[in-house]
């Protein structure tokens, strides 16, 4: 079974920083693309950053010069780092992988895009 945890989530001041990780397991031989979403209560997700096999990367303008995404290829696993958090980052923060190639129970190589399953990000004073 091949699964996304996402963790480093928690409750900070304005200004404050944190580092989210974003940790795989399972058989896997690659992954594609991978992603941080949000979804704030009573919005709908969205996009954070994203980041491809190869690094190059993309973010949403509200976090531009304030959040850095990276990956180990060699641990199949993502990091987010948060810095100068504002109450408007306060979120459900969800990782995202595209294209996981696995091995699944019955040693075949099968594909397919995963989810975590969120952790929370509250930025208040």
């Amino acid at each position: 079974q091949v699964r996304l945890v996402e963790s480093g989530g928690g409750s900070v001041q304005p200004g404050g920083s944190l580092r989210l990780s974003c940790t795989t397991s399972g058989r896997i031989l690659s992954i594609d693309a991978m992603g941080w979403y949000r979804q704030a209560p009573g919005k709908e997700r969205e996009l954070v950053a994203t980041i491809t096999r190869s690094g190059s990367t993309n973010y949403a303008d509200s976090v531009k010069g304030r959040f850095s995404i990276s990956r180990d290829n060699a641990k199949n696993t993502m990091y987010l780092q948060m810095n100068s958090l504002k109450p408007g980052d306060t979120a459900v923060y969800y990782c995202n992988a595209d294209n996981v190639r696995y091995y699944s129970d019955y040693g075949t190589v099968r594909t397919l895009d995963l989810w975590g399953q969120g952790t929370l990000v509250s930025v208040s004073s």
